[in-house]
């Protein structure tokens, strides 16, 4: 994936963080969604380790050791930012207090059923606050490459890989388009600059239900 393609997707996503919202961003490229959303937009960001008020990754020479967030990465806080213990945090995830969190994918299924946190074989830390975090939050976001590195799809009729959460994901952004997830299917929303919906749709291992009339870019 290219860089603008990476930014522009990056910044479709941050569309959709309204103010006000307390928002959990996953390991990943989810974490740099903040980096497109508007300074003066009031948010709450929520990492699961213990902090409300992050107020973005450090810069290169500016990092605290003492303050990184679930991925380990090095964060700020901003002003009015809390912190707490791993029960606070989780109690928050669990009473439904997330109005959205993005996450990355492996796969993700036309139900919206989310694999995110293992391919079998393969060595992985955990699944760390992933499944709760899909089960729980009010609106579940997913971001990730439309294809994986052979040009598989990694938009399914069903998922392959061992299951994050069954039917939690509400909307995809990917390099090629944002798709919403509904009862009648899978909904192509929005394509990306340059890409055909022909390319979207060989891209894609599901049925897309596509509107009549022009198809909105980003």
């Amino acid at each position: 994936m290219s860089s603008n393609a990476k930014d522009r997707m990056l910044a479709r996503a941050a569309l959709d963080i309204m103010p006000g919202m307390t928002v959990n961003l996953g390991i990943g490229l989810p974490t740099q969604v903040m980096n497109f959303v508007a300074a003066d937009c009031p948010v709450c960001l929520h990492s699961e380790n213990g902090i409300a008020g992050v107020g973005g990754l450090a810069a290169a020479g500016q990092a605290n050791r003492n303050l990184i967030d679930a991925g380990g990465g090095y964060v700020t806080c901003a002003p009015g930012g809390s912190f707490f213990d791993s029960a606070v945090s989780f109690a928050l995830v669990r009473g439904g207090r997330l109005d959205l969190t993005l996450l990355g994918a492996f796969e993700v299924a036309a139900n919206g059923d989310l694999a995110n946190w293992i391919i079998p074989g393969k060595f992985a830390a955990g699944v760390g606050g992933a499944i709760e975090l899909a089960q729980k939050a009010r609106r579940v976001g997913v971001l990730t490459t439309h294809t994986d590195k052979h040009g598989n799809p990694k938009i399914l009729e069903r998922c392959t890989l061992p299951l994050t959460a069954v039917g939690c994901v509400h909307r995809i952004y990917t390099d090629m388009a944002v798709c919403d997830v509904k009862p009648d299917g899978l909904h192509l929303v929005e394509i990306a600059e340059g890409v055909t919906l022909a390319q979207v749709r060989e891209a894609t291992g599901a049925a897309l239900i596509v509107a009549d009339g022009p198809m909105p870019t980003f």
